[in-house]
């Protein structure tokens, strides 16, 4: 999808791209100035540095044999390849010897360093640009020298030393600059070419990175899009680069794959409500229809309205272990969590359910040795484990003299595991096991024992909401229920 120059600038990508392009500009454009004068000065210092070398030189052949010495060191000097600028001019300023032929107005009236570098011409330019450039005409020629005059003092520039001798003649030692202005001038393209390489490569970043980021991100707006248009399977793109948009990806996801739990679960809680809660409500409908017809004694009314309270409760506690299955699921409990000692309610549960364990000729043992201290809620733990030995008690059998249901727990590397074991049919097959901890679902040999599919269900949103899990292994014969607890650290 094309973007224009205004939509692309309104993108968090484009505005931190020219950002940074400007950052970098900036920087670079203070670099350019920052060693250009530095390089000025350098050049500058070393520049004085040699005339005062040279002026040094001609005081001491000043001194050994005065003005006619120093004259000859200055036409000597000056005749040498890349020689410094030399003049040597009376009081009124008029030139005698050296190698400059004319100087910029009011250089040589005062003395010390020239404040400002100034235009000059040497001897031998003027001849050489008329060579170049002959002309026929007088005026012509007149022209054409104020031309190459002026083009020579635009063309050269030097700083120079100003000193008064003892006969008050004029002495002038100066460099030309055109060298310096040549390191400058190469420093500041080689600067200004950085800056346009880091232009460049700001826009190659941009039109890469920036474009890949916008393109990612257009593609987690459109997966957006479908998942709220209903497409709740949808799931956000993943590259596998790692980066910071693929985790986010992967949080999102991960998000929707819960929320997607969540729905699928509530879908269910419906399904099984509307099929498996039609059988109770159908029988108390028909059982007030029955005692409505006809005409019976006071009992059997009582008994009738007994009945309707028995399967009210039992209609009461189903909704409740749905509810409590839906919020331990979800994640979210009113449940406090402190330390619960599993010895201590292992041994109460047990207690309990001995005289059901008796009544159905069934044998009931426990197993508990030692300290086993978990963080959970103690109220949730033990009706997870009074479902599971409850379960146990109803499939066991006591033909083979051997305990019909047993309670053990132990610590087994960093797990504490409370298992309640059967010697009942079992279930051999995985996945039926697999299934038996779902709402509402009873395999066919369970049908003629009372309940109503929830209770290992509960016991599995009770771990989860532990932190543990449920696990369902053959005990051969029967079954064994694992509760595996993370272990509690003890300081």
């Amino acid at each position: 999808m094309a973007l224009s120059l205004p939509a692309i600038m309104r993108t968090t990508a484009a505005r931190l791209s020219a950002l940074y392009l400007l950052l970098f500009a900036l920087c670079a454009v203070l670099l350019v100035l920052y060693m250009t004068s530095l390089s000025a000065r350098m050049l500058t210092a070393q520049t004085q540095e040699t005339i005062n070398d040279e002026v040094l030189g001609l005081a001491r052949a000043y001194q050994r044999g005065g003005l006619p010495v120093l004259v000859r060191v200055v036409e000597a000097r000056s005749r040498q390849p890349g020689a410094n600028l030399y003049l040597i001019a009376d009081t009124n300023g008029q030139i005698l010897t050296g190698n400059v032929q004319s100087l910029e107005p009011g250089v040589i009236e005062t003395e010390g360093w020239t404040t400002e570098p100034f235009s000059y011409r040497r001897f031998g330019e003027g001849e050489l640009e008329r060579q170049r450039n002959p002309v026929s005409d007088p005026n012509d020629m007149q022209s054409g020298q104020s031309e190459v005059q002026a083009e020579g003092e635009k063309g050269h520039n030097a700083i120079a030393l100003v000193l008064r001798l003892p006969n008050q003649m004029i002495m002038l030692v100066g460099r030309d600059l055109g060298e310096p202005e040549r390191f400058r001038a190469v420093i500041r393209r080689a600067l200004m070419l950085a800056l346009g390489m880091m232009g460049l490569g700001g826009l190659l970043i941009w039109f890469f990175v920036g474009r890949a980021a916008l393109k990612r991100i257009d593609s987690v707006s459109e997966a957006s899009r479908r998942i709220m248009g209903g497409d709740l399977s949808g799931r956000l793109p993943v590259t596998g680069a790692g980066d910071e948009f693929d985790r986010l990806s992967e949080n999102l996801n991960s998000m929707l794959a819960r929320i997607a739990t969540l729905n699928e679960g509530l879908k269910q809680v419906s399904d099984n409500i509307a099929h498996d809660l039609k059988t109770p409500l159908t029988r108390l409908r028909n059982r007030a229809e029955a005692t409505l017809s006809g005409k019976h004694r006071t009992t059997d009314y009582r008994q009738a309205l007994e009945g309707t309270i028995t399967e009210s409760d039992q209609l009461i506690k189903t909704f409740n272990a749905i509810l409590m299955i839906s919020r331990l699921e979800a994640g979210y409990s009113s449940e406090s969590t402190n330390r619960v000692d599993l010895a201590a309610a292992v041994r109460d549960v047990v207690e309990l359910y001995e005289p059901v364990a008796e009544e159905a000729g069934v044998t009931l043992e426990s197993s508990v040795e030692g300290n086993f201290a978990v963080d959970g809620n103690r109220e949730l733990i033990g009706q997870a484990l009074s479902n599971i030995v409850d379960n146990a008690i109803k499939y066991s059998t006591d033909s083979t003299g051997r305990p019909g249901v047993r309670v053990t727990l132990e610590r087994v590397g960093g797990e504490i595991r409370l298992t309640v074991s059967d010697n009942g049919q079992g279930i051999p097959d995985d996945a039926d096991r697999a299934r038996v901890t779902e709402r509402f679902v009873r395999l066919e040999k369970s049908r003629s024992q009372p309940g109503s599919g929830l209770g290992l269900s509960l016991a599995k949103a009770i771990m989860t909401f532990h932190n543990g899990r449920l696990d369902l292994l053959p005990a051969n014969p029967g079954l064994s229920v694992v509760m595996s607890f993370p272990g509690r650290e003890e300081h």
